[in-house]
């Protein structure tokens, strides 16, 4: 993967930034993102913002390599700490965890006035990114999930727009992707069942508490789910 050719996850990401005309990717390692948006004509200028110095390092020598030092601003910070508010109007947040995405979210929402479309993908619990969206005034727009070096990976593409209410499982699964049940969403929810499978035969043979009964509740919940949406029961 370089700034030309970018992993499958990472075009699809970028495939969802247009028409914004400026963007900043959000823990952007070697900016190989915002390289590749500028260069395709995504965006016109991009902020690449990384905490670690390393990467931080790597992004500003690729941006410098690609000659594109005056359309990407690259900054060392934590989270949206690089950004001002108002100041792009589209956010990239790739390959970190649900929650991490969520909090980092949370935490810089001053600096959320005035964007327009975030395009966020979780490595997991992408649930907690949608539940976050969902009780702060963004609406999911279009999601894509797909299977890279046998990795799934989901992608959310979500605009400013208040009153979208999802629904638990809409939460869970995914409005759009529950709804297109490509091959990538039922290869994800069928390792899924699997892991349920086996924590259940654990907690079986575990001591029972309040803590036990509670888990496998949750658990079972996640199941009938799963079975309910993918037709697993059937098969």
């Amino acid at each position: 993967m370089n700034s030309n050719q970018l992993s499958k996850r990472l075009e699809t990401v970028a495939s969802f930034i247009k028409p914004a005309q400026t963007f900043a990717d959000i823990g952007s390692d070697h900016a190989y993102l915002p390289c590749y948006a500028v260069k395709k004509g995504l965006a016109e200028r991009a902020v690449a913002g990384e905490v670690v110095e390393g990467p931080f390092q790597s992004a500003k020598r690729q941006v410098a390599s690609d000659g594109l030092s005056e359309q990407i601003d690259v900054r060392k910070g934590s989270g949206l700490a690089v950004l001002s508010p108002g100041e792009v109007e589209c956010i990239t947040i790739a390959g970190m965890g649900g929650p991490l995405i969520a909090s980092i979210l949370e935490e810089g929402r001053e600096k959320l006035n005035g964007v327009q479309k975030l395009v966020l993908q979780p490595n997991i619990a992408a649930h907690a990114v949608r539940s976050w969206l969902n009780e702060n005034g963004w609406a999911i727009e279009t999601e894509a999930i797909l299977e890279e070096d046998g990795q799934v990976y989901e992608v959310i593409s979500a605009i400013s727009k208040p009153g979208q209410k999802l629904s638990e499982q809409e939460r869970y699964f995914g409005p759009f992707l529950m709804k297109e049940k490509n091959k990538a969403f039922l290869l994800k929810w069928k390792r899924e069942l699997e892991q349920i499978e086996q924590v259940l035969g654990q907690l079986e043979r575990a001591a029972e508490s309040e803590g036990t009964v509670q888990r496998k509740h949750e658990l079972n919940k996640r199941k009938d789910w799963i079975k309910e949406v993918t037709g697993y029961e059937n098969t």
